[in-house]
């Protein structure tokens, strides 16, 4: 590359931005509710998430330097655009609003209405609206709030000398504090003394109880985000999950968002890190090493099986371990492409793992994997199964055979004495039975709100109620509970396309100063599969060209389209090449650009020839 003046940033498509409409209406906002019109002048980043979504609470923490860096001038609505039942309802959203420490206005929006006016496929889908009200960016996935915070930068110039920029404080008003013991439990462990420990997820800490479940004997950690080891007064965490006990002086602690695990000694109260550099792994970055050289992605659960620490790496949709011996950490299982597929650990999916529980005698670590509304379990040779579940669309609440069962976004497992399963169902408020001896599926009990996590005490099961901020007692019950048995598929409308010949385009722009990364090979890569798999007669498989012709066949009326898109961008170097780091770690030159749709089709008379899925620019077609 010759030295000359940088290209002009080409001139943005200027389409009007739909208004945004929600029948749950606002959050975050004194009870004001908004229209466009209301936020003329300021820049507009549309967050569109679920709260289910392990990729939307990324990019939730993505955004918190953008909103506080560019306070003044850029204002970030979050449209809740449910996938689960469960999702649409409004105290759900605003349990997740304050679960999550989401700092900015709320649309809930049960119908889906905005999210069909925009256009959007995925979630996260990330929207910028300039000043005067028009969309100038579309972004699928994580790892896109670099280059928005490089065009908000440009809008910010350009709308400034226009004289149609407004700075001002933004619509976010705060909700009040509720002054209850815990906050959003996630996880809890029966210590060796009989107390409990808990993992108060909002409010940063770890709490241990008293054996009542209720009385606090002591809290560990400042209570704010931070990623620090000391005392039970210095440390800090960020949002932690997972526990479980090392030996009798030591606990695991998942701190999820971290991507870390930390030791919490419980004589002295001293938390130090095991695993994780603080920062969130991405692809090309290393499986396996010295666990403190590693980077983690969002572990929200943690179990001895074997002689290592199993992890529920929710965010990359696999199990790694931790070996505690050699002080290392790598991949278990899984290939970080997300759905439901058994099979030799290297080979098998998963889709946010966030439950885990190693039977007592050894041979099977059961796991919730809650996006696929699944109960499965690794053997001891590392080979997946499923027991209940069929893939990313299903769930409910039925019992029977479990071949049929269905459940709704589990989050725990607990193996009962009998060796039976308990399934913190969490999204059915309900703790359900898997019983391995006759494949069945039961309810032990109901009316739990968003139980996530339970541990045994004697011949109780003590239950992490965590959107009711409390621990509940429950006696094993000898007979099911009857309930009348409920099917749900996604929320989201088919997509009707033609039979034959469909051009798939994933639409990639790489950010302005920025170009494709082929320093290490090809830069784009796409995967292709489908639900049922007749449905696809071509096009399936692995490739580097992010556009690809598929052949449907007309026989099969409807099914799911998967599909997985990545693309690197780096920096241009005015003195020829790319910047980029030879050893995967974090370096602010490089991006990675990733996002898994399941799109539903119906194949009609007259449908779509052309399926576009923007990974990020326009769709200009």
């Amino acid at each position: 590359m010759t030295d000359s003046a940088p290209a002009p940033t080409p001139r943005r498509v200027r389409v009007r931005a739909p208004e945004l409409i929600g029948k749950g209406g606002w959050l975050n906002t004194g009870e004001q509710q908004y229209t466009l019109a209301d936020l003329r002048g300021r820049i507009v980043v549309l967050d569109f998430w679920t709260f289910c979504c392990i990729n939307c609470l990324h990019v939730l923490d993505e955004l918190r330097e953008l909103e506080e860096k560019h306070r003044d001038t850029v204002v970030v609505i979050g449209v809740h655009s449910p996938k689960f039942v469960h999702e649409a309802e409004h105290q759900a959203v605003v349990d997740a609003v304050e679960r999550y420490g989401v700092e900015h206005p709320v649309l809930d929006d049960p119908e889906l209405a905005t999210w069909k006016q925009y256009a959007v496929r995925a979630w996260p889908t990330l929207v910028v609206v300039d000043p005067e009200g028009y969309v100038v960016a579309q972004h699928a996935g994580e790892g896109h709030v670099h280059a928005i915070e490089r065009l908000v930068t440009e809008l910010e110039a350009e709308h400034g000398a226009k004289g149609t920029l407004r700075r001002g404080d933004g619509p976010y008003v705060a909700p009040e504090p509720e002054p209850t013991a815990l906050r959003f439990p996630g996880k809890a462990l029966v210590l060796p003394s009989g107390n409990f420990l808990v993992s108060d997820t909002t409010r940063h800490q770890l709490v241990e109880l008293a054996q009542d479940g209720e009385s606090v004997v002591r809290r560990i950690g400042s209570g704010a985000r931070g990623f620090d080891d000391g005392t039970a007064d210095t440390a800090a965490f960020n949002e932690p999950q997972g526990l479980a006990l090392l030996d009798d002086s030591a606990v695991v602690v998942a701190d999820t968002v971290n991507h870390a695990l930390r030791r919490l000694d419980l004589v002295s109260a001293e938390v130090t890190t095991l695993a994780g550099t603080g920062k969130q792994w991405w692809q090309g970055s290393p499986t396996s090493g010295p666990a403190r050289e590693i980077a983690l992605s969002s572990p929200w659960d943690v179990a001895l099986f074997g002689d290592r620490v199993w992890i529920a790496m929710a965010g990359v949709h696999q199990l790694w371990a931790y070996d505690p011996a050699e002080g290392t950490v790598g991949v278990a299982a899984g290939t970080t492409n997300e759905g439901l597929v058994d099979g030799p650990g290297a080979e098998a999916w998963f889709a946010q793992p966030s439950g885990l529980a190693a039977g007592p005698d050894g041979e099977r670590l059961w796991l919730a994997d809650s996006e696929t509304s699944a109960l499965r379990w690794v053997d001891r040779q590392g080979d997946v199964h499923t027991a209940v579940g069929t893939g990313l669309f299903d769930f409910g609440h039925r019992d029977g055979a479990a071949g049929q069962a269905l459940l709704q976004h589990p989050l725990g497992v607990t193996v009962l004495p009998d060796g039976s399963v308990a399934v913190c169902d969490t999204y059915n408020h309900a703790l359900r039975r898997y019983d391995p001896a006759t494949d069945e599926v039961t309810t032990l009990a109901t009316d739990l709100r968003e139980p996530s996590g339970a541990v045994l005490v004697g011949g109780d099961i003590v239950v992490v109620e965590s959107a009711r901020h409390r621990l509940t007692r429950l006696r094993l019950p000898e007979e099911a509970v009857k309930v009348a048995a409920v099917a749900h598929r996604t929320r989201r409308a088919a997509t009707e396309v033609a039979a034959g010949t469909l051009r798939l385009d994933v639409i990639f722009q790489a950010p302005a100063g920025q170009k494709l990364d082929t320093g290490y090979g090809p830069s784009t890569r796409l995967l292709v599969s489908a639900t049922p798999p007749e449905l696809l007669l071509k096009g399936e498989g692995a490739g580097t060209d992010l556009s690809r012709t598929l052949e449907l066949d007309p026989a099969v009326p409807e099914g799911v389209l998967h599909i997985s898109a990545m693309a690197a961008s780096c920096d241009d170097d005015p003195a020829g090449g790319t910047s980029r780091s030879k050893t995967g770690g974090d370096y602010p030159a490089c991006h990675v650009h990733q996002q898994d749709w399941g799109v539903p089709v119906r194949l009609t008379e007259g449908g779509a020839d052309r399926l576009p899925l923007v990974l990020a620019g326009l769709d200009e077609k």
